[in-house]
């Protein structure tokens, strides 16, 4: 195997660019719930960073990228568990498709792949999810459904892979997966005490922006690396992926004007989000015109569906499925219509294609909702039916961050009174 240091060296700066979106994804959500369940936020993604860690390097590469196992493009074989036999090429990288990095470089980048798609779903059971609970969820769902829906689209054995669905990025892989995931948990766990009748406003914007703006910058390791090299189809997504966040930033709050006469910051930062993951699939597939037409799609109908919740009664507190996974329906989908042979893969609709790609994506999106929702509603009831996954009401109004870990977000006026109480005695005395 011939290894490029110079393609190594980007996708290792790549792989440290998406474990940081996690921490941005942390302040994004922290921002967005109440002030009393902001460090509960930031403790459920950190969790996930070292819970997913561990298990990748052990198992879960394996199952997403070992060899097939029975042929059917289901699931790999633990024959890279513990990452014995990295000295060998991962399964199906032959041909036009063999890497210039060494597997282990690849075991990386997956890696940070498989710990934002958990910690995402967290948005969608803010401010009321049991932490025990949590991890054992966290834990099942990596092997059960991540590494499954991974090895059939992200490795070439698998069978969307083999039918010809593009994915470049992760739009059913991470966006759709994380996002029907978070619909199922919801539905199991139940809505937030006293929704939708009381006010639950996000508590800190900035904190939000912050976060956003995290994500937007880990977004170029996610998707411009995902080219495995430092080349032009690497390039090609970076600018697509810029893009397509401007474009739905810009139409999120155009749409959030016409709905309601204002346009907000949060708005902003949601929109920006939704073309990034709208873009995701798409990135290595399409044009710049591609990109900004999904971008534009993606902030318009996003900003919709964020709203069908209160009409469903579903509380998806930070709107996960609104965003995650309508806007990887959206860009899963598009490709079939403005997918480029100039840039990567084959022609869609537009560009003079058939139906056969469309076709593909599709089937795409079906099997990962399906067998998403499916997987993770199991998967969750049992751990509810038998652990339980809902904090009680008392710690529920306490609030995640003094019922479960014994802190408090904020200090700075408790902190500011016992020094001035202080200084005050030391003067009488």
């Amino acid at each position: 195997m011939h290894f490029d240091s110079g393609d190594t060296a980007w996708v290792l700066v790549c792989s440290a660019l998406v474990l940081f979106m996690t921490p941005g994804l942390a302040f994004f959500y922290g921002g967005m719930v109440r002030s009393k369940n902001v460090l509960g936020m930031l403790a459920q993604n950190y969790v996930t960073m070292g819970i997913v860690s561990i298990l990748w390097v052990f198992v879960t590469y394996s199952l997403a990228f070992g060899p097939d196992w029975g042929g059917f493009g289901l699931i790999g074989t633990l024959h890279f568990f513990g990452l014995a036999h990295m000295s060998q090429q991962v399964p199906g990288f032959i041909g036009a498709k063999s890497q210039t990095i060494p597997p282990v470089v690849f075991v990386i980048f997956q890696m940070m792949f498989a710990i934002i798609t958990p910690a995402i779903i967290t948005g969608s059971t803010a401010d009321r999810l049991k932490m025990s609970a949590f991890i054992v969820f966290i834990i099942a769902w990596s092997v059960l459904v991540y590494a499954p829906i991974a090895h059939w689209v992200f490795s070439p054995d698998g069978w969307l892979a083999k039918l010809g669905v593009e994915d470049f990025a992760g739009g059913s892989v991470v966006e759709m997966n994380c996002g029907i995931a978070g619909v199922a948990v919801a539905l199991v766990v139940g809505r937030r005490r006293g929704w939708p009748k009381d006010s639950m406003m996000p508590h800190n914007v900035p904190l939000a922006l912050l976060g956003a703006g995290i994500l937007w910058f880990g977004w170029f390791g996610f998707n411009a690396g995902s080219a495995l090299g430092a080349n032009i189809l690497s390039a090609n997504a970076f600018i697509n992926t810029n893009t397509a966040g401007a474009a739905a930033l810009l139409s999120w709050m155009i749409g959030e004007r016409i709905r309601t006469g204002k346009a907000t910051t949060l708005g902003a930062a949601s929109g920006a989000v939704a073309g990034l993951v709208a873009i995701t699939p798409a990135c290595g597939f399409v044009n710049l015109w591609g990109a900004l037409i999904i971008g534009i799609a993606a902030g318009f109908i996003c900003e919709s569906a964020v709203h069908l919740k209160f009409r469903l009664n579903l509380d998806d507190s930070l709107d996960v499925g609104g965003v995650h996974l309508v806007g990887g329906i959206v860009g899963t989908l598009l490709i079939g219509f403005f997918g480029s042979k100039a840039i990567n893969g084959v022609n869609g609709i537009f560009l003079g294609g058939n139906v056969t790609l469309l076709w593909h994506q599709a089937l795409a999106v079906v099997a990962t909702i399906a067998y998403g929702f499916v997987a993770t509603w199991l998967i969750a009831t049992i751990i509810h039916k038998t652990m339980g996954m809902r904090i009680s009401e008392s710690e529920e109004t306490l609030g995640l961050d003094l019922a479960l870990h014994a802190e408090r977000g904020y200090e700075l006026g408790t902190g500011l009174g016992v020094r001035v109480g202080q200084i005050f005695t030391s003067n009488d005395e």
